[in-house]
Parts: C-alpha cells; structure tokens; sequence
C-alpha cells in the first residue's frame, strides 16, 4: 500500500518498523537496510518512508532526469523487497523547511507511530540537513522508538549506490548494474505511437517516451521486455533521438520485440536492459539503417539465446 502523507495514517500502517531513505533504483544495499528492519522487530510489519518527488528533483528541477524508478515502480521493488507499506511522502517547500527535531517528533512519532527505524549511515534529514544518524539515535530513543543503523552493501571493495548504478548505466555497462540491483534495470512507459517507420523498415517497433528516468548510454541494447499479459519477451532496443531521421527533440526508446505480432498501443510495458550492443549512429539512408538494424538484431538474439 502507498501512502501518501503522514497525516491521518491508516491504522494498520502505524507502529511499523520504518526503513528510511529515498531509495532510488531499491538496490542490493536498500534491501540489505529492509532486511535489517525486519530482523529488529519480526513482530511489527515493516514499512519504508521515502519522498516523492526526490529532494534532488525539487531543489535542482532544471537539472536532467536521473532517477532510476519512479514512484510505481518503487513501491513494486520495495514491496518485492518485504515491505507492506511504503510512505510516498511529499516533499515541497513546506517539508524542506521542516527541521531535523520536528521532522522525528511530528513524522516520525506522532505521525506515523513507527516503533522502530533503520537506515543507512549517511542519512541526512530536515531543513538544511540538519540531522544525521547521531542526532536521529538520540531524538529517536527519547521517544521510545529503536534505531539501526545499517552498514553500506559493498562489491569489490566499494559501496553500492544509486550514484554509482547511474554512472554506469550512462557509460553503457547495463549487466554491471543489474549486478549491484540485484535485478535488471528496467524502464518503464506507456507505448505511443510514432511515424509507422519501423514497420515499412520490416522492424515495428514498440515507443516509449524515456521522461523523468535516468537517460542510458545512447544506443542499441539486447533486451527483455515485460510484456501487460505478464510474460516476458526478448528483444532489441534503441535508446536515442534518431540522427538518420533529422533527430528528435526528446529521446526514446525504441523496441522490436521477437516473435512477437500484438498491439501495445496505450498499453505500459517494461524494457529491461541486458548489454549495449553499440553506439548511437547516423546512417546515409534508410537502406543501410534497415541493415544495422539487421545485424543489432542478430547479435541480440545470440546475447540472449533468444
């Protein structure tokens, strides 16, 4: 269940243990942070609280999208990950002018009733952020709410961390972000429809907008794609805005799906990226770009098995 605003909390979302962060991506070490709520208190449910938009969105709204699941998607991970009730809560003007001690008395405690917290060690809240992990533990424990304080997750001696999964995605290394994820990178969209090009070409192609997500390397991946039925397809995508084709003004991601002959029109899919094939490229004409995309083709149904 999404909740969204600690005032007025369902009865059956009060007095959970509550995981904090913003969670974005709900990577290895998010889970890692929910696990170790969980084993704190086993007899309360568990619930997380994070924000919605992302502080970084709020304070920076001109900066480029980078977020790696938007709020549906989240909660879908989150819940995977063992949560019952995730707490989207707002955060405008009025919350980031809230202080760090008005924030554990009001939300926190008399909001939300948690019985006892978790988080990483770098969580930072309030106005300014003013409270750190130490003043958290001691505002935390004059209330009678416990408090643990999860270490970072780390691969190859370094912390996993959202930061670090954009990176990588941005320089095109999909399969070293699923690793640190535990699950492939997924985007999500609506299919719109575009100029029917990619069906002339022999290629339909499903169209998805790529909007507030991060925006990957550009370029051709091998893909899975989560069908609305619920099965889950192989195929090729493009991540990019069409050089060939006199360019776009926003970038999308293009997708032919292997055998498969259904209308997606209007209808949400997700496309999961497995391995960059290649760089975005210019073509002379429609004719070599109908044979590049041939051969992405190829070397996607042999990444994939497909």
């Amino acid at each position: 269940m999404i909740v969204g605003a600690w005032h007025q909390v369902p009865r059956e979302a009060r007095g959970a243990t509550v995981a904090l962060g913003n969670f974005d991506g709900v990577h290895i070490g998010h889970a890692a942070v929910l696990r170790a709520a969980h084993a704190a208190r086993p007899d309360l449910s568990l619930a997380v609280l994070t924000f919605e938009p992302h502080p970084r969105e709020h304070f920076r709204p001109d900066d480029p999208p980078f977020r790696l699941t938007l709020l549906p998607a989240k909660a879908a991970a989150l819940r995977e990950a063992g949560a019952s009730f995730v707490f989207a809560l707002p955060f405008d003007d009025a919350f980031a002018a809230m202080s760090a001690e008005a924030f554990v008395e009001h939300v926190l405690h008399r909001g939300l009733g948690a019985k006892h917290l978790a988080c990483g060690p770098d969580f930072a809240f309030g106005h300014r952020r003013g409270g750190d992990v130490a003043f958290l533990a001691r505002e935390a424990e004059a209330r009678g709410m416990g408090l643990t304080i999860v270490p970072p997750v780390e691969q190859g001696g370094e912390a996993i961390s959202s930061s670090r999964i954009r990176r990588l995605l941005q320089d095109g290394y999909p399969e070293r972000a699923t690793e640190k994820l535990g699950r492939p990178w997924e985007i999500r969209g609506t299919v719109v429809h575009g100029d029917k090009l990619g069906r002339v070409l022999g290629w339909p192609t499903a169209n998805i907008w790529i909007g507030r997500h991060l925006e990957p390397a550009r370029g051709v991946y091998a893909v899975t794609v989560a069908l609305p039925d619920g099965r889950v397809a192989k195929g090729v995508a493009n991540v990019g805005r069409r050089p060939t084709l006199g360019g776009d003004p926003e970038t999308r991601l293009e997708t032919f799906v292997f055998d498969f002959d259904g209308d997606l029109y209007g209808q949400e899919i997700g496309v999961r990226l497995v391995r960059f094939l290649r760089p975005d490229a210019k073509f002379a004409g429609l004719e070599e770009l109908k044979a590049a995309i041939a051969e992405d083709a190829r070397q996607a149904r042999a990444v994939l098995g497909a």
